[in-house]
């Protein structure tokens, strides 16, 4: 089946059509897209809910960047320069918040987001309120970490080709404040690593999204 923009959102919005809690996951390696489609498929859905939900709070956006562990951790545990690896995550703590969005007991639930001109987490900076039915969550590991899939309502992969991916993450390591030949070393050692290991879930997913689709996206006028 060949996908757009509006059958994606057609598929994410029926995700919560019984009004029960849906997460959807985007997963993918840095720089892939993730953030941007989420993003995108938060401000298309917002307008129009399912029928019985009001428009605009119905759905939100929680990325799995929040739980990077800080820097001063991972200097304690020798990963400062391996950070964004796997270990480098409280995949522990992700999967409680999305048990917490599941149970739907509390009339707000606080995410922590990830600031990235400082690269280090903001604990309490993502509220979600009890009127969100769909989470949008995006992070590299959703499909790695077999034990987060049971919490996840579908897992959609964003399969950007590598050239556009390393190039997007160059630029995104220049414009946070790496001179350029530190931005090139990390994306093509340490980030290269890491997009390999992503790589190796895409199988898992529910559905894999392109790179056709995916430029489109981000190319889009906002």
């Amino acid at each position: 089946m060949t996908h757009t923009f509006d059958t994606l959102v057609d598929r994410a919005r029926a995700l919560v059509s019984d009004g029960r809690r849906a997460v959807l996951g985007i997963a993918g390696a840095p720089a892939a897209g993730k953030t941007t489609l989420a993003e995108e498929l938060l401000a298309a859905l917002g307008p129009t809910p399912p029928p019985g939900l009001a428009a605009g709070g119905w759905v939100a956006h929680v990325p799995m960047d929040g739980f990077h562990l800080a820097d001063v951790e991972l200097d304690r545990l020798g990963l400062r320069d391996r950070k964004g690896a796997p270990e480098t995550f409280d995949h522990l703590g992700y999967a409680a918040l999305l048990r917490r969005f599941y149970e739907d007991r509390d009339d707000v639930i606080y995410a922590p987001g990830f600031e990235r001109v400082i690269e280090q987490p903001i604990a309490g900076s993502i509220p979600v309120l009890r009127a969100a039915r769909l989470i949008i969550s995006e992070g590299n590991y959703l499909l790695l970490w077999e034990s987060l899939r049971p919490l996840l309502t579908e897992v959609w992969y964003a399969d950007l080709d590598s050239s556009s991916r390393l190039r997007r993450l160059i630029d995104r390591h220049i414009r946070f404040g790496k001179p350029e030949p530190a931005a090139i070393e990390w994306a093509t050692g340490t980030d290269e690593r890491n997009a390999r290991l992503v790589a190796s879930s895409r199988s898992r997913a529910d559905l894999v999204i392109g790179a056709d689709l995916l430029h489109r996206i981000g190319s889009a006028p906002s």
